[in-house]
């Protein structure tokens, strides 16, 4: 049975509003949220990025179902910090919170002023950074030295079970590798070949728990009213890694998409008018072997999609299940 997810999206809604607007889809029938976790917005209409470690503990608080998050250590912040922030959401929440942990991107990690390493750097990295963690998590001093430096760090406040930890994944090489470290896999909605050898990739080489879908979404009255949602708010869809790792600055999304190019936007997003039409896109989607599914409606106004939720999307994505 397919588990279907809300994506909070930090970069478009301010925080006190995205805290109503997460209690509102846990009221319309979602199963459960996820958040990103950003310093900068991916174009400068969408003007917002929270902090979401100061958001979860009100989220997780003010709703009864399980949030998660994507979050990046190794250099925006340190792996010690993460395993504290991570242990003392599921202390207080305890069963309630999860963890998608990837190699980041510039965009949020080139304010430290060090240098942005290449994939592979930033993949080891990440697995150094998973290992400090775990070995927190498990209550033991750490001290490393490696690409990450950690000096007698010991966690005081832990939760009696760790949270989980998924990985990020785009491309099939990712899923595979992270396959020997994750409790899970998170990726965002793609063409539905790639999306198989990604979920291939990842279960070929062992990987366990959850694989976890991110969909891009466009909802309104009209499909010109949709598009025109999707153009102006996820246009940075168009940029591909790894170039979208590499980009620093909102404005240079924009300056690498350029014209917008209709047709790949709609591959991008699911661009509808129908809110049953899109419930069996997103069917279609989840049926590549994915156990959970989080719909990110891309505009800054959510109400229209959470009743069109709540009263169409989800019932019949329920049905299929």
């Amino acid at each position: 049975m397919v588990f279907v997810g809300f994506h909070a999206s930090h970069e478009q809604i301010p925080p006190s509003a995205l805290l109503a607007i997460v209690q509102r889809a846990e009221e319309a029938g979602f199963d459960g949220a996820m958040c990103s976790d950003h310093l900068a917005p991916w174009n400068p209409r969408q003007g917002e990025s929270g902090f979401a470690f100061s958001w979860l503990g009100a989220a997780l608080a003010r709703t009864a179902f399980s949030i998660g998050m994507v979050n990046a250590p190794g250099q925006r912040y340190h792996p010690v910090i993460v395993a504290q922030a991570l242990a003392t959401l599921e202390e207080m929440f305890p069963g309630r919170f999860w963890a998608a942990l990837g190699s980041g991107e510039a965009m949020n990690e080139h304010v430290t002023g060090d240098p942005w390493p290449p994939k592979h750097d930033r993949n080891t990295r990440l697995a150094e950074s998973v290992g400090v963690i775990r070995r927190l998590f498990a209550g033991e001093e750490v001290s490393h030295d490696g690409l990450v430096t950690v000096h007698r760090a010991r966690l005081w406040t832990r939760p009696a079970t760790p949270p989980p930890l998924l990985a990020t994944a785009v491309s099939a090489e990712t899923a595979g590798w992270a396959a020997g470290w994750a409790e899970g896999l998170a990726t965002v909605a793609q063409a539905p070949e790639a999306l198989r050898r990604v979920v291939d990739a990842y279960r070929s080489e062992g990987g366990r728990g959850p694989c976890v879908l991110q969909v891009h979404v466009s909802l309104a009255d009209t499909d010109a009213a949709a598009y025109a949602i999707a153009k102006d708010q996820w246009r940075n869809g168009l940029v591909p890694p790894p170039l979208a790792w590499d980009l620093e600055q909102p404005e240079d999304f924009d300056a690498a998409v350029g014209e917008v190019d209709e047709a790949k936007l709609r591959d991008a997003v699911l661009v509808e008018s129908d809110p049953v039409a899109l419930a069996e896109r997103i069917t279609a989607l989840a049926g590549l072997g994915f156990d959970r599914v989080y719909l990110h409606h891309v505009g800054r106004e959510q109400d229209g999609f959470l009743d069109a939720a709540a009263r169409g999307i989800l019932p019949r994505l329920k049905e299929a299940r």
